[in-house]
């Protein structure tokens, strides 16, 4: 029987070659089963059922916004109160980075001029002290880049609420009339479309 064929038998060019891609596995990190892909989304958050997504959508994008939701005093039917004006936020991402800017309608504008308005599905009261969860459905602008950041999005929930909430009634009264406030709120905003989509 031959003797099988070892490595000092090789030529000195084979023998460097084999020696350094060793080398190099060695060094190489051990990449186990079931790691996430590396373009894998968001994972969808943990909310009230009233404001889950159903269906074959899956999260893309969560911007982290501060800002402010602004109210008038205006009179009424029955005396005054405090009127929604909308937000004036900005959301950036988990490095700080601008993502977009958000404002009444409500409307998110993205960097590259995407845009999507929302229009509450439904809603949850997760703390007094914070305004409301949504879930919002969402309608890209159709003017704006058709593979704009924004351009997909179907849904938007709006959770982890700070602040934000109406100012107290009392503090609408006829000396009040035309008054702005500005209340202060965080919020992180969570971005979805089909599943289907492209990421």
């Amino acid at each position: 029987m031959s003797r099988p064929t070892l490595l000092a038998d090789r030529p000195a060019p084979v023998r460097r070659a084999v020696v350094a891609t060793l080398t190099a596995l060695a060094a190489a990190p051990v990449v186990l089963g079931g790691a996430a892909p590396a373009h894998a989304g968001p994972a969808a958050p943990e909310v009230p059922s009233t404001i889950d997504v159903v269906g074959d959508f899956k999260p893309y994008l969560v911007g982290h916004a501060v800002g402010w939701q602004v109210h008038h005093c205006a009179p009424t039917a029955t005396g005054y109160a405090w009127s929604f004006d909308g937000p004036v936020a900005t959301l950036h991402d988990d490095q700080g980075r601008l993502l977009a800017t958000h404002s009444a309608g409500p409307t998110w504008t993205a960097r590259d001029g995407s845009s999507v308005a929302g229009a509450v599905i439904d809603k949850a009261v997760v703390s007094p002290t914070a305004i409301p969860w949504l879930l919002l459905r969402a309608t890209p602008d159709p003017s704006g880049p058709e593979d704009g950041r924004l351009s997909a999005t179907t849904h938007i929930q709006r959770i982890a609420t700070t602040g934000g909430l109406t100012p107290a009634a009392s503090e609408c009264t006829a000396g009040d009339v035309g008054e702005t406030r500005s209340v202060p709120y965080t919020a992180d905003y969570v971005f979805w479309k089909a599943t289907g989509t492209a990421a």
